[in-house]
């Protein structure tokens, strides 16, 4: 078999990207509708904060396209997830399942609440939550009790499990509501990175009882700064909307809060950006699936990598697109990073493992084998709609 040839990975990623000097970022944003016109018309007429026609707006387009009852916007994806734990019933001293091998904001989200994450193992297939071995792992340390799930080793409550769809990659969902039900763990998912995903048909962020959505400069369409929470749950709905408006009270005059509250409201002028940005979606996801499948093309004589495809049964947005060095070549990964990047190609490994983060390191976990192997030899390359 001949030898790992590092040119031959840089020269099949030059065939795919424009050439001419100009720095090629990872994910940029594409400006190309009305951006222009409807941030316009909130200064026209000075409907630039927390309420206005555009909020409204932007919040039925997102249900209509995911197929949710409801979207409520907020400031951000992880304010939308740590919305999203609270309404679930997540409290102080909870255990919650997530991935070791996600973005902070999934840890993070769960810490907001005095809950523990509670790291799990990934799978190659999805590069997501492993639901098959979830369930092996739970049969050991799981305890199910009137008062829900327990973990026999800590004597705390596992009460929610967060898997995250990794770089717009749907999780083996069926499976994982199948655990869920049978461990009585809610399902609360993180697909900050799936708009435009779905799963067996269906887009992501409906099989669990709420999800959260991220509008990040570098997502699939921005906001600037943005998430959203979807749920087929009208009574979450409401609350969710009540919840990140600060409870207040509806009334014309008075400032009365009947709960503790969040003031996670989306401006006018960003919902105004994702109104326009969402009228552009699906030309995105096009020129996306184009530029992975000349990825996949490009790379796929490449000896000692392999493109990552989407997983069975699944449509992904290809939001970041994945190169995985073969187990054996996996001490390369950094000598590609330094050569990509040196050539102005913005490549990124994955992001540090959260269970090797000082913070988190004390954290409950099982075996993590497979995200630690993935971590080693996993390289996002550019992937915006623009390229």
């Amino acid at each position: 078999m001949p030898a790992f040839n590092q040119n031959a990975v840089i020269n099949a990623l030059k065939s795919v990207l424009p050439q001419g000097g100009k720095p090629i970022a990872l994910h940029e944003p594409s400006f190309a509708g009305n951006e222009w016109a409807y941030v316009k018309d909130c200064l026209d007429t000075g409907w630039v904060s927390s309420a206005g026609k555009f909020v409204d707006r932007f919040e039925l387009e997102l249900a209509r396209y995911t197929g949710a009852k409801r979207a409520i916007a907020v400031v951000n994806g992880t304010a939308a997830l740590h919305v999203c734990l609270l309404l679930v019933g997540v409290e102080q001293g909870d255990e919650v399942l997530v991935p070791t091998l996600t973005f902070i904001a999934t840890a993070n989200a769960v810490s907001y609440c005095g809950a523990i994450p509670h790291f799990v193992d990934s799978e190659e297939t999805t590069l997501g939550l492993d639901p098959n071995k979830l369930g092996q792992y739970l049969a050991e340390i799981a305890e199910v009790r009137a008062a829900g799930c327990f973990n026999k080793l800590t004597g705390r409550r596992i009460k929610a499990v967060v898997p995250m769809h990794t770089f717009g990659h749907p999780v083996d969902l069926d499976r994982l509501v199948e655990v869920c039900r049978q461990y009585r763990i809610e399902l609360v998912e993180d697909a900050a990175e799936s708009l435009g995903s779905f799963y067996k048909g269906r887009h992501t962020g409906n099989l669990g009882r709420v999800s959260a959505l991220s509008f990040n400069g570098n997502k699939v369409i921005t906001t600037g700064g943005g998430g959203a929470l979807l749920t087929n749950d009208e009574d979450l709905g409401n609350l969710a909307k009540h919840l990140t408006t600060t409870a207040r009270v509806a009334h014309q005059w008075s400032f009365l809060h009947d709960r503790v509250g969040y003031n996670y409201r989306l401006p006018n002028i960003n919902a105004a950006l994702g109104c326009a940005q969402l009228e552009q979606l699906d030309g995105f996801l096009v020129r996306k699936r184009a530029l992975a499948e000349k990825y996949a093309a490009a790379l796929h004589d490449v000896k000692g990598v392999r493109f990552f495809r989407e997983p069975p049964g699944s449509r992904s947005n290809y939001w970041l697109n994945v190169l995985l060095l073969e187990p054996s070549e996996a001490r390369e990964r950094d000598a590609i990073l330094a050569a990509t990047n040196g050539a102005h190609i913005m490549t990124r490994p994955v992001w540090t493992l959260m269970h090797k983060l000082p913070m988190y390191r004390d954290c409950p976990r099982m075996d993590l084998r497979c995200a630690e192997d993935l971590e080693s030899r996993l390289i996002n390359l550019p992937s915006s709609a623009s390229l």
